[in-house]
């Protein structure tokens, strides 16, 4: 049975489109479900997506739905338990051991890192993450770095991006401002 804990709906700020997601928890981990509509070079998006991890927030598995303009787009992720990935059956070495995943179109996945890791005030990590580029629907190792400064706020960096922001963050995990990129308009739990 599961538990539906938090959910959250974000305003995307560079672009027309919003993401509602549902963290959820039972069968022995944790379920982030959710979607986003957006407009993307021009075109309607519509991406349904779940992300399935384990008791400890490790990502077990994610899957992406939906359409960009007139393309139907279908993603099955996997990561097996010796830290291989597959993208739709295909191995994707390029990621092997890492542990997160990150989906490139929602604020959605940061939570796993932020929740896996747990920093305490002034602690700060590494967290490489399996990224799904979007829309290419590669996955491309994401340099990534969390730096706890309160208990709602993280220095993060993203530099194969050059994002560096401050971010603030719920109790639940959630980014609720993700500068220049999304807002929380409505949370729940």
């Amino acid at each position: 049975m599961k538990v539906m804990t938090a959910s959250i709906l974000w305003r995307r700020l560079d672009v027309e489109g919003h993401d509602a997601c549902l963290l959820s928890q039972g069968d022995g981990g944790h379920s982030l479900q959710g979607q986003a509509i957006f407009v993307q070079d021009g075109k309607p998006c519509c991406l349904a997506y779940e992300v399935i991890c384990d008791a400890g927030w490790r990502t077990r598995s994610a899957r992406v739905a939906g359409f960009l303009g007139i393309r139907k787009l279908h993603c099955a992720i996997e990561r097996r338990a010796d830290g291989e990935w597959t993208l739709n059956g295909e191995p994707q070495r390029d990621v092997t051991g890492l542990v997160d995943v990150d989906l490139g179109f929602t604020p959605a996945s940061n939570l796993l890192a932020i929740r896996r890791f747990d920093l305490g005030v002034g602690e700060t990590t590494p967290a490489p993450a399996a990224y799904l580029s979007f829309p290419t629907f590669e996955m491309v190792l994401l340099e990534q770095s969390y730096r706890r400064l309160d208990e709602t706020r993280y220095a993060y960096t993203a530099p194969m991006f050059g994002y560096e922001e401050i971010l603030g963050v719920s109790p639940h995990g959630f980014v609720f401002d993700y500068p220049g990129l999304w807002a929380n308009v409505a949370a729940s739990g």
